[in-house]
């Protein structure tokens, strides 16, 4: 039986881009498509030359013509012209547009650029992930939390506000650099999260040597410089303490909501709860407290709490938030950091897995805070 082009269009348009998050026939990444008798030929315009998912999506292709009978395809790639470029980007604006081509007036920021996540009609939630000290694993907490929502069937992005100890690429285990179309940065995804960093743009071993300004401009240029479509959580990990980032991301996204993670003990619950006061110092909601490292299970199936216990809920009762969960301290935890295979990935059924799927859970069932200020009222 003949088949004809319309079945095929019809059976592409399942296809996502593994990066832009956006059926490729919609993006018109389909340049054309052949049928003789049984045999179908597909070619497939990439949207750059260093396009990091060309087998991933010719499998996918395949996969899809195969799945409404068609067992004979040949699936070409070529790499889009400027102007097939061109088209791309303007779709791509189409899709998520920038606050420059809305009518609705942009909120929060008022110098430089506003992002689109200060706009009226947002549905991300902005989750700031804070500690007061460094060492207390809140990276690898945003990461798999960031992956515990995505299982939830959430978009998420994760941005890598800590601009001098940047980590998050390593444990999400991306290697390679954000493609580039035109002047849309396309963060790189792992694990169903989308990420930026400036990790991507620096060698590992090179300080970063900048003062407030600079890092401000940083994370201007992270949020309106990205593409990030439709994104129902966007996760900063946070730099430790209480310095310029948190200044600037109350300034810029006075709509995000702080998560602190602090360990066990009273010394580190106290740093923590600096990192606290000055949430609330520059009007950001704090949401609730993670406690990281809460506990160990040896073989003989005991818990031992290494680092104590009670510093988490201390800090949240005396916050007035919930403790949102209590994350065990496993070997697994780290290696996953350092091997790029994070544990909510590795093992999804262990304990501290499970722990992130309940905290992902809590958070979701916290749906997004109120925030009644004067700058987020439409003018």
């Amino acid at each position: 039986m003949a088949i004809n082009e319309t079945e095929v269009y019809e059976a592409l348009k399942t296809v996502k881009d593994p990066e832009l998050r956006m059926g490729i026939v919609d993006l018109g990444m389909v340049q054309s498509v052949t049928t003789k008798r049984n045999h179908v030929g597909v070619l497939v315009a990439l949207p750059a030359t260093g396009y990091a998912h060309r087998q991933e999506l010719t499998q996918k292709v395949t996969s899809a013509l195969q799945n409404v009978g068609i067992a004979h395809s040949n699936v070409e790639v070529s790499v889009m012209n400027d102007n097939q470029r061109s088209e791309l980007v303007s779709k791509l604006r189409a899709a998520s547009p920038s606050p420059g081509q809305q009518n609705t007036a942009p909120l929060g920021h008022e110098e430089g650029r506003p992002s689109q996540f200060m706009q009226s009609g947002s549905r991300t939630r902005i989750l700031g992930i804070s500690s007061g000290k460094g060492g207390v694993g809140k990276s690898s907490v945003s990461v798999n939390m960031a992956i515990a929502l995505a299982k939830l069937g959430r978009e998420v992005a994760i941005v890598d506000a800590d601009v001098y100890g940047f980590s998050v690429p390593k444990i999400l285990g991306i290697s390679r650099s954000p493609m580039i179309i035109e002047d849309f940065i396309i963060p790189p995804v792992a694990h169903d999260v989308k990420c930026i960093s400036m990790g991507f743009f620096v060698e590992e071993n090179q300080p970063i040597v900048w003062r407030g300004p600079m890092l401000h401009k940083a994370l201007e240029q992270f949020l309106v410089d990205v593409y990030w479509g439709k994104l129902d959580y966007l996760i900063l990990d946070m730099p430790p303490g209480t310095g310029d980032v948190a200044l600037s991301m109350a300034q810029y996204l006075p709509r995000s909501e702080i998560m602190v993670v602090t360990t066990p003990q009273s010394a580190a619950k106290r740093v923590a709860q600096r990192s606290a006061f000055m949430a609330k110092h520059i009007n950001l909601p704090i949401r609730g407290v993670i406690e990281n490292m809460s506990f160990f299970v040896g073989d003989d199936g005991k818990k031992y709490e290494i680092f104590g216990s009670g510093g988490g809920q201390e800090l949240a009762d005396e916050l007035e938030v919930p403790l949102l969960g209590q994350i065990p301290l496993v070997p697994q935890l780290r290696q996953g950091g350092d091997n790029g295979i994070p544990i909510t990935v590795s093992d999804p059924s262990s304990t501290t897995s499970v722990s992130f799927d309940n905290l992902a859970k809590r958070i979701e069932a916290l749906g997004p805070t109120r925030v009644y200020r004067s700058e987020l009222s439409v003018k």
